[in-house]
C-alpha cells in the first residue's frame, strides 16, 4: 500500500480524507483502495471520529477505476467482489456521517463512490460522468442501485446508456446530490458541514442510515417495526437524554454522540 495516495487527517472530531493520486485525477489503484479501507475502518473505530470528510486532490475527484491496472481479458467481476464492493458496502455501513465534496470531474466508479457517500457537495462547475457505456460496460460501485433511486428510473436509463455529463446544478435539481456550491466556497462549506455533523447525535445518525437504506426494499409495515426498534435503540442513549433537557432548559444541546 503506497500511504500517500491516501491523505488523512484528523481535526474536531472530523476524519479529512484526501484521494491523493492527482496526475492521474485520483483513479482508484489495488493501493488507492486498499488505503481507503483502512481509513474507514480508522474511522469507524476511532471514539472520538464522528464525521468523515472525502474528496480529491488536484483538478478533479476521481476518475474511476484507473485503466492501467485491468485490461481486455481480466476478470472485472473478482475486481468487484475484492475491492469496489467492500468498499461501497463499507461506506453505507459505518455508522457516521459521511460527506463528500466533489470538484472537477467525477467519472465512472469516481461518480459512485460520490453517490454511495451521506452527504454530497459539489463545485458548481464539477461534472457527474457515467463513463462506463464508453469502454461498453455497466455502471457498477453501486452506481445501478443509487441512480435510479436517487435521480429516478428514466434519468438512470439516460446516464447509463448515454454517458453523457451532469453538471453540478442539475445534479442537484435531480436529487443526485445535497447541493451544488460556487467553486470557492465547496471545500469551506464541506468541512463546516462536516464540523456540524460531528457535534451531532452520531449514534443516531448511524441508525438513520440504517433506517433508510432497509426502506428501500422493506414493506410498510416493515419499515414502522424498524422505525420502532430503531427508536427504541436512540430513545436510550444519553444523546436523547440531553436533548430533551436543553430543549427544556432552552439551550443548545452537547452531544457526545455516545450510544451508552
Amino acid at each position: 500500500m503506497v500511504a500517500d495516495d491516501l491523505l488523512v487527517a484528523r481535526r474536531d472530531g472530523v476524519h479529512v480524507l484526501t484521494l491523493n493520486r492527482p496526475d492521474r485525477l485520483n483513479a482508484l489503484t489495488v493501493s488507492l483502495h486498499a488505503a481507503l479501507m483502512e481509513a474507514l475502518e480508522a474511522a469507524e473505530t476511532d471514539p472520538e471520529c464522528r464525521a468523515i470528510l472525502l474528496h480529491g486532490a488536484g483538478r478533479g475527484f476521481c476518475a474511476g477505476q484507473d485503466l492501467t491496472e485491468v485490461g481486455p481479458g481480466a476478470d472485472l467481476g473478482e475486481t468487484l467482489d475484492r475491492r469496489f464492493n467492500p468498499l461501497i458496502r463499507k461506506l453505507h455501513a459505518i455508522a457516521k456521517p459521511v460527506v463528500c465534496a466533489v470538484h472537477g470531474v467525477a467519472a465512472g466508479a469516481g461518480a459512485n463512490l460520490a453517490l454511495a457517500c451521506d452527504i454530497v457537495l459539489a463545485a458548481q462547475s464539477a461534472r457527474f460522468l457515467q463513463a462506463f457505456i464508453r469502454l461498453g460496460l455497466l455502471p457498477d460501485a453501486g452506481g445501478t442501485w443509487a441512480l435510479p433511486r436517487l435521480a429516478g428510473p428514466a434519468r438512470a436509463r439516460a446516464m447509463a446508456m448515454l454517458g453523457e455529463p451532469v453538471e453540478a446544478p442539475q445534479a442537484e435539481q435531480w436529487g443526485l446530490i445535497w447541493r451544488a456550491v460556487p467553486d470557492e466556497q465547496l471545500m469551506r462549506e464541506a468541512e463546516r458541514l462536516a464540523a456540524h455533523l460531528a457535534t451531532g447525535p452520531t449514534h443516531a445518525m448511524g441508525l438513520i442510515k440504517r433506517a433508510l437504506d432497509a426502506a428501500e426494499t422493506n414493506s410498510l409495515d416493515q419499515q414502522l417495526d424498524l422505525e420502532r426498534d430503531l427508536q427504541r435503540e436512540a430513545g436510550s442513549t444519553p444523546d436523547f437524554a440531553e436533548g430533551v433537557r436543553a430543549f427544556l432548559e432552552k439551550r443548545p444541546a452537547r452531544f457526545t454522540g455516545r450510544a451508552s
